[in-house]
C-alpha cells in the first residue's frame, strides 16, 4: 500500500513542478513459460557495480548478481533474453571481455531454467579493421564465441563495416561468408541511425528502399540460415512492407519501440514477433498483454499495452541512443539494482527533467512494484542533483 500524502514533486523544464500522486501497485502475474502466439525477446541492460571505476573509457565493472537477477525477472515473465545488444551498452561502454563474461553467464542461466537466449555477435572487439575482409574475420570470431556458449546468434550491425564498405557488394560478401558458416539459424539485426549515427547508410545506401532490397537479397539467399530479422528503423510502414516481403519461414522481430503494440498485434494476416529494449522496462505489462494475445483476447491485449506506450516513447525519445539511461533508472526505481550507475558513466546522458517524467509515466502505468521505495529514491536522487523545491 502507498503511504498517505505520498505525492512526489517532479521538476518541469519551465522551472515549475508537477505533483505526482502515487498509484497503488498492481499484482502482475508471472508467466514462466514462453508465449504461444508470439516469440518475444527482451533486450536486457547491464547493472554497473556502483563501486567500480565505471567512468568513460574504463573497462566495464559489472554487478553480476543484479545483472543476472534482472534476467531471471524477465524469464519469469515469459521473455527470452536478447543478450549483449545495444541495450547492454555495446559500443557505449561494454567492452569485449565483459561481453564474453555476460554471454557465458546469461546463457548458462537460461539453460538452467529452459529459457530462450540470443546474443549479439559483432566486430567491436578489434581495434582496427581496414577492409571488409578484416570485418568478416572479426564477425567469425564473435559468432564462434556466441555459438560456443549455446546461445543463438544475433548478427549485429557493424560500425566498422559501415566505415569501410564501398557499397552493397561489400556488405553482401561479408554477410554471405558469415551466414554460410553458422551452426544454427541466426537473427539479423538492422539497427537504424536513430539508435547509432555510425550506422548511417547501412547495406550500402542512405535510400531505405535500396538498402531494403539489398537486405532482402541477402535473406533470400540464406533463408535456411536466418531465423528472423530484427529491424530498428522506427517506421511502422517500412516494417509492415518488409514483413510482407520476407520468405515464409523468416520471422520479423520488431525493434520499433515507438509502434510495437500494433506491429505485434498484426493486421489479421501478418504480425511481428518482438525483440525490444522497451520490454526490459515494461516486462510485467507486456507479459500480461502477450498472455491475453495467446488467449485471442485482443481487447485485453490492447488495454494492457496502451499505458506502456507513452512510457516507451519517452524512454526512446531523441537522442534515441541514450535510451539506456532510462532503462537503468527505471530498474533502480523498481528495486532491481542497488544504485543508478552505468558503465561508461552514461547515467549522466539524460536530464533531471527527462528522468522525472519517466518516474511519472511508470507510475501511471502501475509499473512501480513498490511505489514508496520508488518515491524515496526519486526524492533522494532529485536532492542529490540539486533540484529541491
Amino acid at each position: 500500500m502507498t503511504s498517505p500524502g505520498a505525492d512526489v514533486a517532479i521538476p518541469l523544464a519551465d522551472g515549475g513542478w508537477e505533483e505526482v500522486a502515487l498509484t497503488e501497485p498492481r499484482d502482475w502475474p508471472e508467466h514462466p513459460e514462453p508465449f504461444s502466439s508470439r516469440v518475444a525477446f527482451a533486450a536486457a541492460h547491464v547493472v554497473a557495480d556502483p563501486r567500480g571505476e565505471n567512468v568513460p573509457g574504463s573497462p566495464a565493472t559489472i554487478d553480476w548478481e543484479s545483472t543476472l537477477a534482472f534476467r531471471r525477472h524477465l524469464f519469469r515473465h515469459g521473455f527470452g533474453v536478447a543478450e549483449a545488444m545495444d541495450t547492454a551498452q555495446r559500443n557505449m561502454g561494454l567492452d569485449w571481455p565483459a561481453v564474453q563474461e555476460l554471454v557465458r553467464r546469461s546463457a548458462a542461466q537460461a539453460a538452467e531454467v529452459g529459457a530462450r537466449i540470443a546474443s549479439g555477435a559483432g566486430t567491436d572487439h578489434r581495434a582496427e579493421l581496414r577492409t571488409p575482409a578484416d570485418v568478416r574475420e572479426a564477425y567469425r570470431e564473435q559468432v564462434g564465441f556466441v555459438e560456443s556458449t549455446g546461445s543463438q546468434v544475433i548478427v549485429m550491425a557493424s560500425r566498422q563495416l559501415a566505415a569501410v564498405a564501398a557499397g552493397a557488394d561489400d556488405y553482401l560478401a561479408v554477410y554471405d561468408a558469415v551466414l554460410d558458416e553458422v551452426d544454427r539459424p541466426v537473427i539479423l539485426h538492422w539497427l537504424g541511425e536513430a539508435f547509432d549515427p555510425h550506422l548511417r547508410g547501412y547495406w550500402g545506401s542512405t535510400d531505405v528502399d535500396i538498402a531494403t532490397d539489398t537486405f532482402l537479397d541477402l535473406i533470400k539467399a540464406h533463408a535456411d540460415h536466418v531465423d528472423g530479422v530484427k529491424v530498428s528503423l522506427l517506421s511502422a510502414d517500412h516494417e509492415t512492407e518488409l514483413r510482407a516481403r520476407l520468405p515464409a519461414d523468416v520471422r520479423l522481430y520488431t525493434g520499433d519501440d515507438f509502434n510495437y503494440p500494433g506491429l505485434i498485434r498484426g493486421d489479421g494476416v501478418r504480425y511481428s514477433d518482438a525483440l525490444l529494449g522497451a520490454f526490459a522496462a515494461i516486462a510485467p505489462a507486456a507479459s500480461a498483454a502477450l498472455a491475453a494475445l495467446d488467449r485471442d483476447d485482443l481487447a485485453t491485449y490492447d488495454a494492457e499495452m496502451a499505458p506502456t506506450l507513452p512510457l516507451a516513447r519517452h524512454v526512446f525519445e531523441a537522442p534515441t541512443w541514450h535510451y539506456k539511461a532510462g532503462i537503468a533508472f527505471l530498474s533502480w526505481l523498481c528495486g532491481h539494482q542497488p544504485g543508478f550507475a552505468m558503465v561508461g558513466g552514461l547515467q549522466s546522458s539524460r536530464s533531471v527533467v527527462h528522468l522525472g517524467r519517466l518516474f511519472a509515466l511508470a507510475n501511471d502505468a502501475r509499473l512501480l512494484p513498490d511505489p514508496d521505495l520508488a518515491a524515496h529514491r526519486m526524492r533522494t536522487w532529485l536532492a542529490g542533483a540539486g533540484v529541491v523545491r
